[in-house]
């Protein structure tokens, strides 16, 4: 059995492969990580590697309530903290870049936000506000070329800030329905210039991205999250030129030379089947090191993942309510079943009370 073995992700050595996935847990008072998400995450420094909660680069990218920012000096100064907590504990973490794009209300957003996404194309759903309970999406303005360059500026900005400040390195996230994959995906993305149209060209604002921030802060600090054939954030679950795009992804990767590409599946959580192996494709493209997972409950089903030729294997929810997971597979333990109401609540309750 691999799973418990070390793992050299670039230079960073992993003490298991185990990889807490990253979970919004909605926990930052005013977008500023604080010393109970320090806590939270020092809890469960025993994985291989965590990956954050998705943290927004930009005053545009906050479209949930109280999910964390990495701009301002204070929330660099709360995510040195948690650096620190978690080395303390002798773990690794990256922190994961989530800017929601159309994903949002404005009213979630402070002052000088704006929701902007590829295209003006209004997501279905629902957000939750603090201040008025349920809203509908707001529209997006669609991006200008200035915004274009902007956004990836604040992507090099927070990465930057955030390895100055001790975090081991950023998972760009472009799954989901959030900003980088509604570049990606047709539902979203309905430009008529150099951003839009063909895989390429729909490829290309993440792959820019990327480029830009493995230039700030070197290749082996970069992960990347996909989600293909993913059902969240209103986005075509399948299109015609779905494997071409994520065969050019997973090439293009490759050439820039990033730490991993973490494929999210979400088939245990309801979501249709993925419709060809497109995680083997990805993975014999990218030749690099590749986290997948879906569903893990259990050490054989971690192991599965392995087995089938990932390199790493994430797990989610049995990670809000077992900050010992690790210890717990390894000794075949029953796992606590997590509280679906404390998810998104303020306070410790169904946070660091496990």
């Amino acid at each position: 059995m691999t799973l418990y073995k070390d793992y050299q992700l670039k230079d960073l050595t992993l003490s298991n492969r185990i990889v807490m996935a990253p979970m919004t847990r909605s926990r930052a008072i005013d977008n500023i990580p604080n010393d109970l998400m320090a806590e939270y995450y020092s809890q469960r420094a025993s994985a291989g590697l965590i990956i954050s909660e998705g943290t927004s680069p930009s005053v545009n990218g906050l479209g949930y309530a109280r999910i964390p920012g990495a701009y301002s000096p204070a929330q660099i100064e709360g995510w040195k903290n948690v650096a620190e907590q978690v080395h303390k504990n002798n773990g690794k973490i990256f922190v994961q870049l989530m800017h929601c794009g159309r994903i949002a209300s404005e009213e979630n957003l402070p002052d000088g936000g704006e929701v902007i996404a590829p295209s003006a194309v209004l997501a279905a759903g629902e957000m939750y506000t603090d201040t008025k309970g349920m809203l509908p999406h707001t529209t997006p303005r669609a991006m200008t070329l200035k915004d274009i360059e902007n956004t990836q500026n604040e992507y090099v900005n927070s990465s930057k800030l955030l390895v100055d400040a001790g975090i081991d390195g950023v998972e760009l996230h472009a799954a989901n329905g959030y900003l980088l994959e509604q570049f990606l995906n047709p539902k979203s993305n309905v430009r008529d210039d150099n951003y839009g149209g063909n895989f390429e060209n729909r490829a290309r604002f993440v792959l820019e991205t990327t480029k830009k921030v493995v230039d700030a802060i070197g290749a082996n600090k970069v992960g990347i999250r996909v989600s293909p054939y993913g059902a969240n954030g209103d986005v075509q679950h399948n299109y015609e030129d779905l494997v071409d795009l994520y065969t050019y992804l997973a090439d293009e990767l490759k050439a820039l030379n990033i730490a991993y590409i973490h494929i999210a599946d979400h088939t245990a959580m309801g979501a249709p089947e993925f419709e060809t192996d497109i995680k083997a494709t990805i993975k014999s493209h990218f030749e690099g090191t590749v986290i997948s997972g879906g569903g893990v409950t259990n050490e054989t089903d971690a192991q599965k993942v392995l087995d089938s030729g990932m390199d790493l294997v994430y797990v989610g929810r049995p990670y809000i309510s077992n900050p010992d997971l690790v210890d717990k597979l390894k000794s075949n333990k029953t796992l606590k079943d997590p509280n679906p109401d404390t998810f998104y609540t303020p306070g410790k309750e169904g946070y660091t009370d496990y």
